[in-house]
């Protein structure tokens, strides 16, 4: 925190006072400028958590003399300028560097790409370079925050790129929600990049964009909020069947969720062999022939609840093996899951305040996995994402198809060996070092 005070170095005591009495820890003051009439001082101490930190200045406000005038974190520390930047490859020292890299060799290079198009991608950046494009309209869980808002996220998803598959990803946020201006974007940009993550769009809208770039480009288009999710949940299934030894095609599965992740899952899980899945949303079980649904919620029902169960969450919840929730926080009661059949396997996956505590549901499932990284069996895209593109960009692909989407999934879930297989690992970490050179060379099609 940065403080002015009045010019009295008896308030430094009684902030540092403050702050203990509020349960926090003082680790430096310091008085950045002094003058006649104000003392700058810069605290620094250790809090719980967020809502902590902010219980902390409150604690300093209230004494006499001081104002709170700037406080900062850790997490806002490293934003500070951004979190990426551009790096040239190749030295630029001289005149020399620069007639090889500039002009007037890089017309020569140019013009092999004009005569011989294919070169671009051997001559250029583009083909390590993925667009990471979002609208804002479905940020984490924050919502339709907007572009600008959307921007560190969309930074972060550059860095894991470079962090997990050695790609050059670039964020694009763009300034509209209107489906046809942001297929429009993206093809007038796709010629500078190898791939397209599209990211934080909301559903259905969603689902519109990645069909028609799909068709129009001939780079590939992969929605990670669908597509990567779908991957991980899957990986993550075939790990939990293991441990409770039951085949995927007898398990029987309901998910908490319809719309872009929850659809994706559903696609998959039926690719992947599952027979019984129903789908639930805040109004209860997708039934096929309900006139009220969406066209998109039409198309799951027709593929999914081949028994026409109805009812909500708790009524569909009954004898099923499994439970993935990509929803809401809270919607799953513990004590509901005795009901579910026996060694049930429950994943709360909505972040950050899961479907059902996973401490809670332990106590009645056999397999309990979420999105936070606080408890065991974190589900967690960036499993898939760099390696998907890192086999998608080594292949020179031209689409993503359900084919490697399994592929994919298999590969993760096998990470994780037999002897090491158990309630509490089901998924390896984002930091094994074979995790994404296995996910690539799956997409890639290419044995380890």
């Amino acid at each position: 925190m940065r403080l002015h005070t009045t010019v009295d170095h008896g308030v430094v005591g009684e902030v540092a006072t403050a702050i203990a009495g509020a349960g926090g820890m003082v680790t430096a003051i310091d008085v950045a400028e002094s003058s006649s009439n104000r003392l700058t001082v810069d605290v620094t101490c250790s809090a719980a958590d967020a809502e902590h930190a902010a219980e902390l200045q409150t604690a300093v406000a209230a004494v006499e003399g001081v104002e709170v005038h700037k406080v900062s974190d850790r997490t806002f520390l490293i934003h500070l300028g951004g979190k990426i930047e551009v790096a040239s490859k190749v030295p630029l020292k001289t005149r020399d560097d620069m007639s090889l890299a500039y002009t007037p060799g890089v017309g020569r290079v140019s013009m092999a790409i004009h005569e011989n198009p294919e070169d671009v991608r051997r001559l250029t950046i583009k083909g390590n370079t993925v667009a990471v494009v979002t609208d804002g309209s479905a940020v984490l869980g924050l919502g339709n925050i907007g572009p600008g808002a959307a921007l560190p996220v969309m930074e972060g998803k550059a860095a894991l790129f470079k962090r997990f598959g050695e790609i050059d990803a670039w964020p694009i946020c763009l300034d509209t929600q209107d489906t046809d201006e942001i297929v429009r974007a993206v093809e007038l940009i796709a010629p500078g990049f190898g791939g397209i993550n599209l990211e934080d769009i909301a559903a259905p809208r969603c689902f519109e964009i990645e069909a028609r770039l799909r068709e129009s480009l001939d780079i590939p288009v992969f929605h990670d909020d669908q597509h990567g999710t779908a991957i991980v949940v899957l990986a993550a299934l075939t790990n939990a069947l293991r441990v409770v030894k039951k085949e995927i095609g007898t398990a029987r599965v309901v998910v908490s969720g319809a719309g872009a992740a929850g659809t994706a899952i559903v696609k998959l899980l039926l690719a992947a062999g599952v027979q019984d899945v129903v789908v639930v949303d805040r109004n209860g079980a997708l039934v096929a022939g309900d006139a009220g649904l969406s066209a998109a919620h039409r198309e799951l029902a027709s593929l999914t609840n081949k028994d026409g169960r109805s009812g909500g969450l708790q009524d569909v919840l009954v004898g099923a093996d499994v439970f993935i929730g990509v929803s809401a926080p809270g919607i799953l009661k513990p004590e509901w899951i005795s009901t579910m059949a026996d060694d049930p396997v429950v994943f709360a996956l909505a972040n950050p305040d899961p479907e059902v505590d996973p401490a809670q549901a332990a106590k009645y499932a056999a397999v309990v996995a979420s999105g936070r990284s606080d408890f065991p069996n974190q589900i967690n895209n960036v499993l898939a994402f760099p390696g998907v593109f890192r086999g998608l960009l080594d292949a020179r692909a031209h689409e993503v198809t359900v084919e490697m989407c399994l592929r994919a999934a298999d590969a993760i879930a096998h990470v994780v060996r037999d002897d090491e297989l158990n309630a509490s690992f089901i998924m390896p970490s984002v930091f094994h070092p074979e995790v994404h050179h296995a996910v690539a060379a799956a997409i890639a099609h290419k044995p380890e």
